[in-house]
């Protein structure tokens, strides 16, 4: 090798010398000395390069057992949250705000009081309506004592049955305007009451929309007040769901419903379905359901983006595989099975549900066959692989293999030599160099 080099960079020299003397030649002549120069020392190269590496091994695949437990169908929706309750508070009465209680955005429980209307007014109505009964009580103890007399007089006939009759009959006239007194008094006591805005139902109430100083009246909208001890979920299902829904109701179990909303991982807050719409729209095809769900510790806030999953009340039992393992063929779906020899076996699938990541296939695949999960685009028809199995979950999910750890002290190359072969002594590179400079350079 040593000698080989040495000649080609004496012919190199030599190249270059006859290029010099040779400047009368044409252009083509010098371009062809110089590519066959660099040609020549090239070819001198490691040989071990030239040959390339060591030949490659079956390519390496993930793969995870396929498992087989008892599913239930699920599906999948996007809802809004709403109140169970919500009121728009409006005064009963006409009048100026005399004063707001509460504090905008607060939690209030049903009869506190949220706003003051001047009373005023009402109380003079109420005083005037006692005095007009007052009034109305005297006429009538007068006509009773008249009525009285004229009984004893018509005994003796000393009074007609006509004067007799006209007084029984204010007798009963004062009778009623008492009463029509009594409930004048009370509508007038009734607006007085209702000059205290008290909350009708528990909930939380929004900001006062009007404040002190300004008349209202019944058209008023003063505030608004959510229920939060339960909460709705609406969400749009198909045909399909509907008619599952329905011979779901059959058995009487109400489907269950899990919600998540768009902080949180999964569907952790469970409800169940407690309405169906009476139609579906023509339009869309889709038919409006409800679900309702707990809200006692005020964590859900009407008008929320939700997430929804409903399950099904029966189960079946299917066969799993991670959803990564599914491969897509245009229209068609599959998985490589890899057997006991190493080779991959493509199968078509079709799909069914995703539950926590596995996918519910049916068709061409058997519990317990290993199915690839990485490395789906080494597999080349006819070509064996190296399958590597992986640990899987409770659930049947691939575990991660853990990283590689750092190299060891002795498991790298020797220092010096970065292809890893055994470092060749100093003196052995330097000789050829030595050599060469003892060779005198030509002249021109």
């Amino acid at each position: 090798m040593h000698e080989l080099v040495s000649m080609s960079r004496r012919e190199s020299a030599a190249s270059f010398s006859s290029i010099r003397s040779a400047t009368s030649q044409p252009a083509w002549r010098l371009l062809g000395a110089l590519l066959g120069a660099s040609a020549l020392i090239a070819g001198c190269g490691d040989p071990a390069e030239a040959q390339g590496g060591p030949p490659q091994g079956p390519p390496p695949v993930s793969v995870a057992p396929a498992v087989q437990r008892a599913v239930a169908e699920s599906e999948e929706f996007s809802g809004r949250l709403e109140a169970t309750e919500l009121v728009e508070l409006r005064p009963r009465v006409s009048g100026a705000i005399d004063k707001v209680h509460f504090t905008d955005g607060a939690t209030v429980r049903k009869g506190d009081l949220l706003f003051t209307i001047d009373p005023r007014p009402f109380e003079a109505e109420v005083a005037r309506g006692q005095a007009q009964l007052a009034a109305v009580k005297a006429r009538s103890e007068l006509a009773q004592s008249e009525l009285a007399r004229a009984t004893r007089l018509l005994e003796s006939q000393a009074v007609s049955r006509q004067e007799f009759d006209q007084l029984a009959s204010g007798s009963r006239t004062t009778q009623a305007d008492i009463q029509s007194a009594e409930a004048a008094l009370r509508v007038a006591r009734l607006n007085l009451d209702y000059t205290k805005v008290r909350a009708p139902i528990s909930g939380r109430v929004s900001r006062a929309l009007i404040t002190t100083g300004n008349i209202v009246n019944d058209q008023s909208v003063l505030t608004t007040i959510a229920g939060v001890d339960k909460i709705y979920a609406y969400f749009d299902g198909s045909e399909l769901t509907f008619l599952r829904l329905k011979a779901a109701n059959k058995g009487n179990k109400a489907p269950k419903v899990r919600l998540g909303l768009a902080n949180e991982q999964g569907y952790p807050h469970a409800g169940q379905v407690d309405f169906v719409d009476n139609r579906l729209n023509p339009q869309t095809g889709a038919i409006r359901l409800r679900a309702s769900f707990d809200n006692s510790n005020g964590q859900f806030t009407p008008g929320l983006s939700a997430k929804l999953r409903m399950e099904d009340t029966t189960t079946y039992d299917a066969v799993l595989v991670p959803d990564r393992a599914i491969g897509t063929d245009q229209t068609k779906k599959f998985v490589y099975v890899v057997g006991a020899n190493g080779q991959p076996q493509f199968r078509e699938v079709k799909l069914g549900a995703l539950i926590d990541g596995m996918r519910v296939v049916q068709g061409g695949v058997k519990a317990g066959e290993h199915v690839v999960v990485d490395g789906l685009q080494r597999i080349m028809p006819g070509v064996p692989v190296t399958p590597q199995l992986l640990k899987v979950d409770d659930k049947g999910m691939p575990i991660p293999a853990p990283p590689p750890g750092p190299p060891g002290a002795g498991g790298g190359a020797p220092a010096g030599d970065a292809k890893g072969g055994t470092p060749k002594p100093a003196d052995a590179k330097e000789a050829p160099a030595k050599a060469a400079d003892t060779k005198p350079a030509a002249k021109p």
